[in-house]
Parts: structure tokens; sequence; C-alpha cells
């Protein structure tokens, strides 16, 4: 899920760095409505020396219309680049892994089989038939959610800011959960039916990789149409000026003497060489470079209903576990 970005707003902007600032160590003091007194030293001393060294700065945060020359050092503009170092501060590194069991209903009750049955054959339409084996039980779907900051270098420099939520175990992308996520009530009890899945960094990290390569997937077409058509007139323009060098070198040489010809024989290898360069270098120019942040990981819990199933796909009769999710009304299957 692609989050809007946030209007510029001086009074907002004020507030996060008082709380920020404040939470690093630094003393701050609102001077007026969009100024900022602050008194570092240590680590919320790094935004302005790399050794931390006592700082003392007025902060001014202009409004958004504001036509003077910026002084990126005490003034706080959209795309101000102090903005950006105390986020990064502020990120916890290592991220912490928070955990978060989702409320459900006060007294639970596993859905009707009709409808189970309903809502997996339309899920799976290749399944002929379908049982219960054993009564549905109450268990724990597990997800995994994280805010990702995306830096997308190309001829125009791009931010964006996803949530991206995958079901564990197999990283099925949960676009709902993503979108719901704020409106969503924790259970006060805070424990889920069943253990807490354990860590697996190496494989999330995979996981979240697809699927923010899915999420950008859209974003990325237009970003490399656009590259395309820059790079296209750039090795237009470096070929027709090289051949039409290469194509003068050629006629000179042709009537020059035969010392001549030697030089110029080693100009045309040489500007044959520069063209192979200038058109490289092009290449290299034009890459679009995606760098992604985790600024939050959180691993969620909800409840869920856990079946054995006797199904027949292909022809084949198997047996599968899986779970429902009532929120979501879709069923996960287990890996075996």
């Amino acid at each position: 899920m692609k989050l809007e970005r946030l209007a510029y707003e001086p009074g907002a902007l004020v507030d996060f760095y008082e709380a920020g600032l404040g939470a690093l160590g630094a003393l701050c003091e609102r001077t007026w409505h969009d100024r900022l007194q602050v008194v570092a030293e240590g680590q919320p001393a790094k935004l302005w020396n790399p050794e931390g060294a006592l700082h003392e700065i007025e902060l001014h945060f202009v409004s958004a219309d504001a036509a003077s020359a910026r002084n990126a050092a005490r003034e706080v503009f959209p795309g101000c680049p102090l903005t950006f170092r105390l986020a990064e501060v502020l990120r916890p590194l290592p991220l912490a892994l928070d955990r978060i069991v989702l409320a459900g209903e006060a007294k639970p009750r596993p859905p009707d089989p009709a409808v189970a049955e309903k809502l997996w054959r339309a899920q799976f339409p290749e399944t002929n038939r379908w049982r219960l084996t054993a009564p549905l039980t109450l268990d724990s779907h597990f997800s995994l959610v994280a805010l990702a900051r995306c830096e997308i270098q190309a001829i125009d420099q791009h931010w964006l800011l996803h949530r991206l939520a995958i079901s564990l175990p197999g990283g099925e992308q949960d676009e709902a959960l993503a979108r719901e996520l704020s409106f969503a009530l924790a259970d006060p009890q805070g424990l889920p039916a069943g253990d807490w899945p354990s860590a697996e960094p190496a494989r999330w990290q995979a996981l979240l990789r697809d699927a923010l390569e899915s999420e950008l997937a859209g974003e990325l077409a237009g970003i490399r149409v656009r590259q395309e058509n820059y790079l296209r007139r750039e090795l237009e323009r470096i070929d027709a000026y090289f051949d039409h060098y290469e194509s003068e070198l050629a006629a000179r040489t042709s009537r020059g003497k035969p010392e001549s010809k030697v030089k110029s024989a080693d100009r045309l290898a040489a500007a044959r060489a520069e063209h192979a360069r200038r058109r490289a270098d092009q290449i290299a120019r034009h890459e679009i470079r995606v760098q992604p942040h985790l600024d939050a990981v959180l691993l969620v819990a909800e409840p869920a209903w856990r079946a054995c199933l006797e199904v027949e796909r292909t022809h084949v009769a198997e047996t599968v576990e899986a779970s429902f999710v009532p929120r979501a009304r879709r069923w996960i299957e287990h890996q075996t």
C-alpha cells in the first residue's frame, strides 16, 4: 500500500523536531510559533557537526511559499536535508520486531461449513471434492507488516513510503491488512492462540523484497519509459556526432599522403573507443536505482480457524492443513 505524502505544515514539523530532538537528549524551547531554540551535544549535535560538539541554534520553519534563499543549516523547508537526517537518527538500528494481537469476536464462532467450502472453492477453483475431517479449532494467523521508505534514483529523484503486509509463512500479500491496520483494534490480553513464530530475518527479507518489487512495478514502469526516452535522445546525439566525425576523418584519410594515413587510423581508433565510452557512460547515467529503507517491522497475530481437509485436485485426493482467516474471509494453506 502506497502511503500518501503529507502536505508540508510548519506547525507539525515544529512538533516533530521538538519531540525528536528531545528524545535524543537535546534541549528545545519554542521562541515563536515557527521557531525552535535548540541546544544539543553528542548524538543530536551530529546533525550539524560530525564530532557531536556542543551546538546551539535557532531553527526557523519557513512557509512553503517563501521566496527567499534557503539556509539548510538553520531553516526547515520542504525537502530539507536536516529533516531526512533527523529521521535517520531516530530510526533504531537494528530494527526492533514489535508484536501485536488483533482483537476478534468476544465469543468466537467457527464459520458455517457450507460458507467455508464456498470460499475455498472460490479461492481454489481446481478443487473437485472438499470435506472437513475434524471440527474447526481456534488458532492464530500471523502476518508481517513493514514500513518501507523507498528512494528511487533516476533523472528525477522520487521518495515513496509503502506499508507492506504479507502472510506467513508463504509470503502472500495482504493488501486489506496493509490498508486497514490503522483502524484495527488490539487484543488487551495480547496473547495469540499459539506460539509466536520464530524470527527468520533472511527469509522475511526475501519475502518483503518480492512484495516491494510488486508494489513498485507500476511506479517504475512510468519512470522507465521516461528514462528510455532520455537515453534514446542522448545516444542518438552521440551517435550522430561520432558518425559525422568518423566520416569526415575517413574522407580526409583517402585524400591524404601515405604517412598521414597511419595517424588518421590512430585517430579513427581513438574516436571509436571514445564513442563506445560515451555510450556506456550514458547508459550508466540512466540506470534506475531503488534503495529501500525499512523503518518499522511488526508481527501481527489475529484469530483464525484451523482445519484438516480432504480435497481432490486433478483427480488426486490429498489431505490438507489450512487456516481460515475471518477478517480476510480467505483460506491460508499451510506448507508441508
